[in-house]
């Protein structure tokens, strides 16, 4: 028998069978090797330019920080260029634009001889390569849901990040190395050619990985084009795209919920690394310290990204994606009240997770329910946030640790550091555990749903669903109880009552209130030497549950919409104490599958019927050819009489239990009282009067069959929350 597969190699292995999509990542693969090639190598070539540290420094970090430069001048306009135009020839222009820009830096260190003037033309290359990056991302972002099915979308976004921020980074650095051991082999360690240098070898080669990419796009995968010229010609200025851009932003819950929420994870994520080193010297760490937390923050990403999916099951994508952002905002906290290096490495291991699940969850739902035509600049938006908001919080937080520097603590029984991280932790902690609540209320898809159960469901494969909604309300009654206690005979009463005040009524059975439930019907009561074979428990409670969702979908609903009083014999609490109690299912298992099989429908009042199963049994007896379920046991119905109690027990106002040993007019006249309070008020006066004559009846059977006349009258209100009625 073949087992099913866990490790999740199954579901790459069918993404990556989808040939446009295998070469597209096989592009993202190249293109992200080139910009991590391309951030080392630009710097260290513009570091190699000069000779004081000091100087190299200044030019190191100014590369760096003109990389970031783009995301504040052109982010906001990026995204209407990837909505605006063919996306195939956006992506293959702005891969040909790098390869040009990233050749003219070791070309213009060749022809000129001012190393001012090389670091200048570096910088301002930067600058432009940066630029056509940030829209050649949304570009690539938009085109991915389009060339593959929703359902594989996740699957893929794991590939393509796991792609992006763990293998390509790591290639890097090692084609970095790979280059300088060449370059030392072939030219010397001194004395080397003008051009031979190994940044600029690694420029010239990152240049080619960008050509590569633009020819691999523009022959390869032309399904990610599908934009017309007709279509640009009827579309409005870019000006008013981007207003229409940034108005979808603002005005969509998910997508704000979306916004927020991850610019809290990196604005978390950026507190953590921007005083990371500050914050290692406070555990006594040093920099060994601040490398080991530094490597199991992005260890964290990786796992939250490879394992986040499995992790959570079926739990809703939005859900995930707010959970997960207080995971990892919550986990920030623990690295602020952390004393020791192993709980901070926990805590930093937490905040990777977390940021890791809300990017794989954010990008998904940005690629699967944003429209295609707005894609490209919510892609934008969102890349444009992360940017500047990691940008200004690494930034402004080693700035602010620094200058507020550490404190030495001695509480006596051991002393140590306490510097001005702790607080902008902890304040950075709970600011975006603010942001994912907020952004979870957002975005929430199942209102009216416990958070908690819904992930533990989830996690054991059993999500929780919301109610359905119902257009208008009528009256939903059932009635429950053992073999034999009279329940179909109530139910003419009750029926019979309500039509003489002009109630419009429905009575309605499970299983058989219809063409499909008579034929499961007969498949789950008619006796074994009929069926000619044993319906086994699991088999039974899914027929039930068949059952129950077309009698709900097709009579049920209906007639409340109509504002009818639905009467019913049998629902879902027969299930719980047959299928669960009596055939010794798993409840919680038999609960969920008529939850979801009825859309959370409830009835408003339950009226169950107690007998003594053997009373019950000799009375169905009566009626020959006993069912399935009727020869069972007496164990099986005394279990079944229990669970039928406990449920009652367990929400007593919603329960009316009566004694079915006692008169049928009796007991009516129980159900009618009850019935009453829940009928308004123009109509509880005519119920009145269809009380008054069962009243009457009642007394006349039992002084027929006892002699003895009527002396209680039934109160108001029922003793204990009206679980019995005594005559």
């Amino acid at each position: 028998m073949a087992s099913s597969d866990l490790s999740g190699f199954g579901e790459l292995k069918a993404v990556l069978r989808i040939r446009p999509f295998r070469r597209l990542w096989a592009v993202l693969g190249l293109s992200s090797l080139g910009d991590w090639l391309g951030l080392l190598a630009a710097s260290t070539f513009a570091a190699a330019q000069v000779d004081n540290s000091a100087a190299q420094g200044v030019a190191f970090g100014s590369v760096i920080a003109v990389r970031l430069l783009p995301a504040l001048v052109l982010g906001p306009v990026a995204g209407v260029f990837a909505d605006r135009f063919d996306r195939r020839l956006t992506m293959v222009v702005c891969d040909l634009i790098r390869f040009l820009f990233f050749a003219s830096m070791p070309a213009a260190a060749l022809v000129v001889d001012d190393s001012t003037l090389v670091i200048a033309w570096a910088a301002i290359a930067t600058f432009i390569i940066e630029t056509t990056a940030m829209i050649w991302t949304p570009a690539k972002e938009a085109a991915v849901p389009n060339l593959l099915p929703r359902a594989r979308l996740e699957t893929a976004n794991q590939l393509t990040l796991a792609t992006t921020y763990g293998i390509t980074p790591v290639l890097a650095g090692l084609v970095l190395i790979g280059l300088e051991k060449l370059v030392v082999v072939v030219f010397g360690a001194t004395d080397r050619p003008a051009g031979a240098e190994p940044s600029e070898v690694a420029l010239w080669f990152n240049a080619l990985t960008f050509l590569a990419t633009a020819l691999t796009v523009f022959f390869g995968i032309k399904e990610i084009s599908g934009r017309r010229t007709a279509d640009v010609e009827r579309k409005p200025g870019m000006l008013k795209e981007f207003t229409q851009g940034w108005s979808f932003v603002s005005r969509t819950p998910l997508v704000r919920g979306l916004v927020l929420g991850i610019f809290g994870a990196f604005a978390g994520g950026g507190v953590v690394v921007g005083t990371a080193k500050f914050y290692a010297v406070s555990l006594s760490a040093g920099d060994s310290g601040f490398a080991l937390l530094f490597a199991t923050l992005f260890l964290g990403l990786g796992v939250g990204i490879a394992a986040g999916p499995r992790i959570v099951g079926a739990l809703s994508r939005r859900r995930w994606f707010g959970l997960s952002i207080v995971l990892a905002a919550g986990s920030v906290l623990i690295l602020a009240l952390a004393t020791h290096l192993a709980v901070a490495v926990g805590g930093a291991l937490l905040v990777g997770v977390g940021a890791g699940m809300a990017f794989l969850s954010g990008t998904t739902l940005l690629g699967g329910e944003v429209a295609d035509d707005m894609r490209g600049r919510a892609f934008a938006f969102v890349q444009m946030g992360t940017r500047v908001v990691l940008m200004l919080t690494i930034s402004l937080s080693s700035v602010i640790v620094g200058a507020g520097g550490s404190r030495h603590l001695n509480l006596g029984f051991r002393e140590f550091e306490v510097s001005s991280t702790r607080p902008l932790l902890a304040l950075a902690g709970i600011l975006g555990v603010l942001a994912g609540v907020v952004a979870l209320r957002q975005m929430d898809d199942k209102k009216g749903v416990p958070l908690f159960a819904d992930v533990l469901g989830s996690i054991r494969g059993r999500p929780l669903s919301p109610d359905e909604p119902l257009a208008a309300r009528g009256l939903f009654i059932v009635f429950e109880g053992g073999e034999g206690a009279g329940k179909s005979t109530q139910v003419r009463h009750l029926a019979e009552a309500l039509e003489k005040i002009g109630r419009e009524v429905v009575v309605t059975r499970e299983p058989g209130a219809t063409p499909l439930g008579e034929r499961i019907r007969s498949l789950v009561l008619d006796p074994p030497e009929v069926t000619g074979e044993v319906v086994t428990p699991r088999a039974e409670a899914l027929l039930y549950a068949a059952d129950r969702a077309h009698h709900v979908a097709s009579v049920v609903r209906p007639a409340l919409a109509r504002g009818a009083v639905v009467i019913s014999d049998r629902y879902v609490d027969s299930s719980l104490a047959y299928q669960g109690a009596g055939r010794t299912l798993p409840v919680d298992e038999v609960s969920w599958l008529s939850k979801w099989a009825t859309g959370g429908l409830k009835p408003d009042l339950v009226v169950l019927l107690d007998l003594e199963p053997s009373v019950g049994l000799a009375r169905a007896g009566r009626r020959g050819d006993a069912d399935r379920l009727e020869s069972e046991s007496l164990a099986f119905h005394e279990r079944v009489r229990y669970a039928f109690l406990d449920l009652a027990s367990a929400d007593p106002s919603r329960y009316l239990v009566l004694d079915a040993s006692r008169p049928a007019e009796a007991l009516a006249t129980g159900v009618l009282q009850r019935v009453r309070h829940l009928m308004p008020a123009e109509e509880e006066f005519d119920l009145e009067e269809a009380i008054e004559e069962a009243l009457e009846d009642a007394a006349e059977t039992v002084t027929a069959l006892t002699g003895d006349e009527l002396t209680d009258e039934l109160p108001d209100e029922l003793p204990d929350g009206g679980r019995e009625t005594r005559v």
